[in-house]
């Protein structure tokens, strides 16, 4: 690659240099920003389980709360003893 690229073409140093330090930052920053998105996302993902976690056991408590046995079940349970 390095043969066929503009940088390989020019013979002043100074100006190889300047497209050497300038590809440096630019790949410096792609890897910055893949960072961020990727932490992102694993953090999104995260706080969507979590979310969704609690308000799965919301439900669940909600549901166990509605399924308490009602007085005639009592009575009959109560009653033959």
């Amino acid at each position: 690659l390095r043969c066929c690229t503009a940088a390989s073409v020019v013979t002043d140093g100074s100006g190889a240099a300047a497209d050497e330090r300038s590809l440096y930052i630019m790949r410096v920053v792609q890897i910055a920003v893949m960072c961020v998105l990727a932490l992102t996302v694993v953090f999104g993902i995260f706080f969507l389980g979590c979310n969704l976690l609690i308000k799965s056991e919301g439900m669940i408590n909600f549901l166990v709360k509605e399924r308490r046995p009602s007085k005639e079940v009592e009575a009959v349970v109560v009653g033959p003893y």
